[in-house]
């Protein structure tokens, strides 16, 4: 294939695998909390790194992700202090991150507005090898984390008050959380873009769902589902003049459907075969009736 020819495009896909790996790894964690919605508000705190980035002549995908980083922090503490609910953290963090990123790329030099695109939708023919590195660095951290803590971060998104009491450091983990999804979210910025990473960490993990029972098989599911959606869109606007991040974010709602489709009937196969007869219950009833071990409800007294 042609497309292969190319430098940028080389670049587009792997960041695209890197996206896929990273976006659903994270969300997985942050849908078994109930905190889908947090990268929407970290994708808007990042965008004032981004504009930062070209105010001051730097990497706007390491300032970004300084930035976010921050962000997310203050959020979780806010939200573990109890000062104000989470609700109120998140909207602080999408009307800020925002009012304060269009303030700032007004004051950048010209063109930086008609750059900070890029970053909001997405372009495949923007990543350059700098930021191929940068994305390279932070997705290994990324599934480092979501990877190898992955026992004790479920423990504290099922359940933050059995966690403390078997020991682990409820606190410290939270905060692993936000900083993961934030740094997740300037991975995925150059190829889904800030305004649509939020759906790459939960339309795979939704969708996954829809098959699979248990959070590992939830987890590689949504990992398999994402990589597989990034490299459809990102090479599908190879072909069509499009943003990939709304490529890839249509495609995942695609699969999506498809996969919720498919599982009605599987479910209802699977209720049906797990369903004992009423022969086979009469039949077990008899069997531990005789053995001694257990007596039927007509029984006992």
């Amino acid at each position: 294939m042609d497309l292969f020819d190319y430098a940028f495009m080389q670049r587009a896909l792997v960041a695209a695998v890197l996206v896929g790996l990273t976006a659903p790894a994270i969300g997985t964690y942050l849908v078994q909390r109930r905190q889908a919605i947090m990268g929407d508000g970290i994708g808007h705190v990042a965008m004032t790194g981004v504009a930062l980035g070209f105010l001051l002549n730097t990497s706007p995908v390491w300032m970004a992700t300084a930035v976010a980083v921050l962000g997310s922090v203050g959020m979780e503490l806010i939200r573990s202090r109890g000062r104000t609910s989470g609700d109120v953290a998140l909207a602080l963090l999408f009307y800020g991150g925002m009012a304060g990123g269009v303030m700032i790329i007004n004051l950048a030099p010209g063109g930086s507005t008609a750059n900070l695109n890029t970053y909001l939708f997405g372009s495949i023919t923007t990543v350059s090898p700098e930021d191929l590195t940068a994305v390279v660095v932070l997705a290994v951290l990324v599934l480092a984390v979501t990877l190898g803590l992955r026992r004790q971060l479920f423990a504290v998104c099922q359940d933050e008050e059995f966690a403390r009491v078997t020991g682990l450091p409820v606190r410290l983990l939270n905060l692993v959380i936000a900083v993961t999804a934030a740094v997740t979210v300037t991975v995925a910025m150059r190829i889904v873009g800030l305004l649509l990473v939020s759906a790459m960490m939960v339309i795979p993990v939704a969708a996954a769902q829809r098959l699979t029972k248990g959070f590992g098989a939830t987890l590689a599911g949504a990992m398999v589902i994402g990589v597989v959606v990034s490299l459809a869109g990102t090479v599908t606007t190879y072909y069509v003049d499009a943003p990939s991040g709304a490529a890839i974010v249509l495609l995942a709602i695609v699969v999506f459907l498809l996969l919720s489709v498919a599982a009605t009937p599987l479910a209802r196969r699977r209720a049906r075969g797990t369903a004992a007869s009423p022969e086979d219950v009469a039949s077990c009833t008899v069997d531990e009736g005789e053995s001694g071990t257990t007596a039927s409800p007509t029984t006992r007294h």
